[in-house]
């Protein structure tokens, strides 16, 4: 049985989109170059960890990547400074990131929005730098099916209650719809939200949390199967 006349709230990157893939690729291409074969896990988990540190100082985005990556070639090098040869390096790494033109869609993501687009409404609601994420929805062909786009710094709680009490939506039939438990799922739950959890392989690490059981939250294995339920 499907849900009619829904809001149905979607997260962007790696739920409509390609996205933590591209930084894992710069991230193997970082390690092939800084840590030898024995030592990759420890610097993975370096890096990892001053990801975590920059993201909750400074946010998202390839700016703040290109931080962390500097900042963990400094700690593996013994807190040196990196080289401006070194720093070009980096950018050369992040070049599929900084000079992408093209959003590369999760399969079925087309055709399935735009049949929910016709006895739903629609929104999008994605967290980043700006000028980055809307670089991105406006290159993916998809946004003509959003009532509206939302680009906020974090998502909490908070963003969850301002979003509903600013639309006026209807809790109980507003639904969440993302692959991470951290920023999609959990806190639109606790803002009273219904949510669709749809695992992608590639979640960004920071983004991984458990989730208990609750009926209010529905999984998927793939984003077409939301016809099935919408």
């Amino acid at each position: 049985m499907t849900h009619t006349d829904q809001t149905l709230v979607f997260d962007a990157d790696d739920t409509l989109w390609e996205n933590n893939v591209l930084f894992e690729r710069v991230i193997d291409g970082f390690l092939d170059w800084v840590a030898a074969p024995a030592g990759r896990d420890g610097a993975r988990a370096v890096l990892d960890r001053i990801e975590a540190a920059n993201a909750a100082a400074l946010g998202y985005g390839s700016a703040v990547f290109r931080q962390s990556l500097a900042d963990c070639l400094r700690q593996l090098n013994g807190d040196r400074t990196p080289t401006a040869a070194e720093l070009d390096r980096i950018d050369a790494l992040l070049t599929p990131l900084t000079r992408r033109g093209e959003v590369e869609l999760i399969p079925g993501v087309a055709d399935t929005l735009g049949a929910l687009a016709a006895r739903h409404r629609l929104l999008l609601l994605t967290k980043g730098d700006p000028d980055e994420q809307q670089a991105k929805v406006d290159a993916s062909t998809i946004a003509h099916h959003f009532r509206s786009v939302h680009i906020v710094a974090e998502k909490s709680v908070d963003t969850y209650r301002r979003l509903t009490a600013e639309l006026g939506l209807d809790p109980d039939r507003t639904w969440m719809i993302g692959n991470s438990p951290k920023s999609d799922i959990a806190p639109a739950r606790l803002a009273g939200l219904r949510t669709v959890f749809i695992p992608h392989e590639h979640t960004w690490v920071l983004e991984h949390q458990e989730l208990g059981p609750d009926e209010a939250t529905l999984q998927l294995a793939a984003f077409p199967e939301l016809l099935r339920h919408f």
